[in-house]
């Protein structure tokens, strides 16, 4: 395998956290390979990514995808050191107007997917007996939300598998650990409007909302050799909104 370098997957490099994370890997010499639903989504990985990694077309919907992906990447001699699991969706709704779609699409993105690509990734981890699995989770899976039932059970459901999972490779030299955001300026708080955005920030004690690259440097920090005696765990990064 090519290993003069580490190499780390992240699923939905081409905006938001995933791209912030993708950049500081990339300033700490990590080759990158990232993920994205569509052509247009590699295309902007490839940019910024330059020679020092490349982007995938990846369907976390699609979970056989998810194997065969991941399999394709090993057999062009990559080792997937770090697993970041950042891809996400909403759908919110109250649940009396939910539809099964609603409901399942996040379930299978949110939750089942990281089932596939840490498994996927896991045999050649403790083969070396080193690796870093960590997953973007939210302040969500932890207080709950009206409107997001779906979301919430996908990010609550994590908990469980992270912290059963770090168990079991514990002593393989993998850790297994969650970053968990408040309110961070993405796409996902573009259809707030100015009521609910005031709102919002009256409950967060710092009063301002987060940053893409705050979330990057708690990731940045469990990858690295400082984070070796912490697995299991959650590292909250939202301001004070929830202790």
């Amino acid at each position: 395998m090519k290993t003069e370098k580490k190499t780390a997957l992240i699923t939905g490099a081409n905006k938001g956290i995933g791209k912030a994370i993708a950049i500081k890997l990339l300033k700490k010499g990590i080759r990158v390979i990232g993920t994205s639903t569509t052509q247009y989504g590699v295309k902007i990985i490839n940019k910024y990514l330059k020679k020092n990694g490349f982007g995938v077309v990846l369907d976390l919907k699609d979970t056989n995808s998810i194997t065969e992906k991941i399999k394709e990447i090993y057999k062009h001699n990559y080792s997937i050191d770090i697993l970041v699991n950042n891809a996400g969706i909403k759908s919110d709704k109250l649940l009396v107007h939910m539809n099964n779609t609603d409901w399942e699409d996040i379930i299978k993105i949110n939750l089942i997917s990281i089932f596939y690509t840490s498994k996927a990734v896991i045999r050649s981890m403790i083969k070396k007996k080193e690796g870093r699995i960590i997953t973007i989770n939210s302040i969500i899976g932890y207080t709950g939300n009206k409107g997001q039932t779906n979301y919430s059970a996908a990010k609550s459901g994590l908990i469980g598998f992270h912290k059963s999972l770090a168990l079991e490779v514990a002593s393989k030299g993998i850790t297994v650990n969650m970053v968990a955001p408040g309110l961070i300026q993405t796409d996902f708080i573009k259809d707030l409007n100015a009521f609910q955005y005031k709102k919002h920030l009256s409950n967060i004690p710092m009063k301002r909302l987060g940053s893409v690259e705050e979330i990057a440097d708690a990731v940045m920090f469990l990858s690295s050799n400082q984070a070796s005696y912490i697995t299991g765990q959650t590292l909250h990064v939202n301001g004070g909104m929830y202790m």
